[in-house]
């Protein structure tokens, strides 16, 4: 049985590491260069570190944060934000990610999936995918099994809704290259309410490729429920780990005893 994997990451805004609720709302929550190396060394599989104002801002991503950051690390490190184009992303690479992520510029442009996938191959590039459901009542939502959910795709931070459903556009990413994808629930994000299990199912029924759940992490259990229920490769996760709630090793131990495959501890 293959491991799932457990992925800390850092919302950055100015260099700095930030948390909010449901994309607004934010509060300092460190150094990325420091909270990153403390993940890692806690025990989580990956780094993500997604700049959240830099496609707002229009401005690339701070390179020299990535680079700071990278060299703490020796865990696969990914980042994303304000990557336009094949010669942002290897600016990314070229300061130590091994992965980025692209949301906005992808939606904008899907071409610019095949062009950075055959640069550096499927398994460096991750679409991050922004969705809010369209009708919020969980007790209505369709099986995964059928082909629409009632999810929206946003861009711009979360700002801007695309008209475009979440699982047409997956399908459209994967079919274009991408390696992975990152799926964050805009309704569950920083609420510790649990993974929206349901739209995560939804998303891995209708592709190949590994997705990581993001959004609404509170406690162990909801990491055992998308990771199984939610057909989750990994979980992703932010202030839960930034402000100390729970620890990483704890929470595979916990998984682990909950018959979820981990990598760490052996």
């Amino acid at each position: 049985m293959l491991t799932k994997r457990i992925i800390a990451c850092l919302d950055c805004d100015a260099g700095r590491v930030v948390k909010g609720v449901q994309f607004v709302n934010l509060r300092d929550a460190g150094d990325p260069a420091e909270l990153a190396a403390m993940h890692a060394a806690n025990g989580a599989d990956e780094i993500v570190l997604l700049d959240i104002t830099a496609t707002h801002e229009k401005r690339k991503t701070l390179v020299d944060t990535v680079r700071r950051t990278a060299r703490k690390l020796f865990v696969p490190f990914t980042v994303g934000g304000g990557i336009r184009s094949l010669e942002d992303a290897s600016a990314i690479f070229d300061a130590g990610a091994d992965k980025i992520t692209i949301n906005s510029a992808a939606v904008a442009d899907p071409s610019l999936i095949t062009c950075i996938a055959e640069r550096f191959g499927s398994q460096a590039v991750i679409i991050a995918i922004d969705a809010r459901r369209i009708d919020t009542d969980v007790a209505r939502a369709p099986s995964p099994a059928k082909n629409s959910f009632p999810a929206e795709v946003y861009v711009s931070g979360g700002r801007k809704p695309t008209g475009c459903n979440v699982l047409d556009w997956a399908r459209e990413a994967e079919s274009r290259g991408a390696g992975e994808i990152m799926l964050t629930s805009m309704d569950r994000d920083g609420t510790r309410a649990g993974f929206d299990c349901e739209l995560t199912a939804a998303v891995a029924a209708v592709v190949s490729i590994p997705v990581i759940a993001s959004g609404g992490a509170g406690s162990p259990h909801h990491f055992v429920d998308v990771l199984r229920k939610g057909c989750a490769d990994a979980a992703l996760a932010a202030s839960i780990f930034h402000f100390g709630l729970e620890s990483i090793g704890e929470l595979k131990q916990h998984l682990q005893r909950a018959g979820v495959p981990m990598r760490w501890p052996a």
